[in-house]
């Protein structure tokens, strides 16, 4: 279905016109809104474009939704949309999109208040551009909505929002397809969270001050590539029981948990963390002075990692695992700032295996106040024999073709 607007226009200036208007236009008018405070809460039943002058704000009145679509076509844009309620059970919302709203179109609009700033299900051909989407700075994270909140959508298109103060930037559950693109997320719970998704796209977001930058959870075939994640507490990409995915060219550092118990590896901040997913591919990121690179729990082994730059990450990596576990393909590593070994063919691959963990990292890990005594001499000459001895009973991370040259970031991402 088309956007393309030919019916009649109208323009108001008040909630009462407003509301008149909304109830008698034909389908495929456009309605413009003056300069004004319109209070109250307003339908769109059908296909309307709704646009408004510079100084058009609907205020809720803190109660609420403020704009419910009901209708197919329907075009927002413009729009300051202010104080709507914070129920997040009764789906409060600055826009409320009702099942088989399909091919909406919200752009440019300016959106506060403490419940959902887009609340969608069951529908399709979703666009959210260009939106200004704050929450409620005064309540916790969980206790606010989320910017975008979408439930059964399929082949969305977000792009170029900036979202601040909310429970997760972009939620989504149980659809498809999904285009997220060039959004900024600060201070909320997590800029992108999939939850039972597939065959969906991530690139180009940006995200900090945050708890996480990119959730994925119970997802399928996700494309997450070229995003950038910093200054996050608990982790800059989550992969939990995560399959097929893509994960590739994103920037993740300063990802750090200052007041976490030492040896804590849930509550210490992770540039990269896999929790029982598989078959994921992880190449070309730069994952760089987080409390920990990338850590493995609860399986997680069967992934393809290489071609990533581990860049002074207090703990590179934290496995656990008996397992041992190649991290290179096809004759590619990764490239580790703490790698000490050598090439003496000049092919840019080290000549010796590097092991990121060994078992006095382990022994660490269960004493960790024991940790000041890393960086002591006699430590790390018992680290490289302990390296030397483990060669023919390996377990856990290895790299066999670590990298000696720090790749460009676009290079290593290819």
């Amino acid at each position: 279905m088309g956007n393309d607007f030919h019916g009649t226009y109208h323009s108001v200036s008040s909630a009462s016109e407003l509301t008149l208007q909304l109830a008698q236009a034909e389908a495929g008018s456009t309605i413009e809104l003056q300069a004004g405070l319109y209070s109250g809460h307003f339908v769109i039943d059908k296909r309307l474009h709704l646009a408004a002058q510079p100084g058009a704000v609907i205020d809720a009145q803190g109660q609420g939704t403020a704009v419910k679509i009901m209708a197919a076509g329907v075009v927002v844009s413009g729009l300051t949309v202010r104080n709507w309620g914070p129920d997040l059970y009764q789906k409060d919302a600055a826009f409320l999109l009702s099942e088989a709203s399909d091919s909406v179109r919200l752009l440019n609009n300016h959106l506060t208040g403490p419940g959902f700033g887009i609340y969608a299900y069951q529908l399709k051909d979703l666009l959210v551009r260009d939106n200004y989407i704050r929450g409620d700075a005064r309540l916790s994270k969980l206790d606010r909505g989320d910017g975008i909140h979408l439930l059964r959508v399929d082949k969305p298109l977000i792009s170029d929002n900036q979202i601040h103060h909310v429970r997760d930037g972009v939620y989504l559950e149980s659809g498809s397809g999904s285009q997220v693109y060039g959004n900024t997320f600060t201070e909320q719970q997590y800029g992108i969270h999939y939850m039972y998704t597939q065959d969906d796209e991530a690139m180009d977001n940006r995200a900090s001050h945050l708890d996480g930058g990119y959730a994925l959870m119970n997802a399928e075939a996700i494309n997450l590539g070229y995003n950038r994640v910093s200054q996050a507490r608990e982790f800059g990409v989550l992969l939990n029981m995560t399959n097929n995915a893509r994960i590739h060219g994103n920037q993740i550092e300063l990802v750090s948990a200052p007041d976490a118990p030492l040896g804590d590896l849930f509550a210490q901040g992770k540039g990269l963390f896999i929790y029982g997913a598989r078959d994921n591919q992880i190449y070309g990121n730069y994952i760089a002075a987080n409390d920990i690179g990338i850590a493995m729990a609860l399986g997680g082994e069967g992934n393809q990692v290489y071609q990533n730059q581990f860049i002074d990450n207090s703990t590179q990596v934290r496995y656990v695992g008996e397992q041992q576990v190649e991290w290179s393909l096809h004759q590619h590593g990764n490239f580790w700032s703490d790698y000490r070994g050598w090439d003496l063919n000049g092919d840019a691959v080290g000549d010796s295996i590097h092991l990121p963990n060994d078992r006095l990292d382990r022994l660490f890990w269960l004493y960790p106040e024991a940790s000041f005594l890393m960086e002591s001499p006699v430590v790390k000459l018992l680290k490289w024999v302990d390296s030397r001895l483990q060669l023919n009973n390996l377990t856990g991370v290895m790299d066999s073709y670590p990298l000696m040259n720090r790749q460009s970031f676009l290079e290593a991402s290819q």
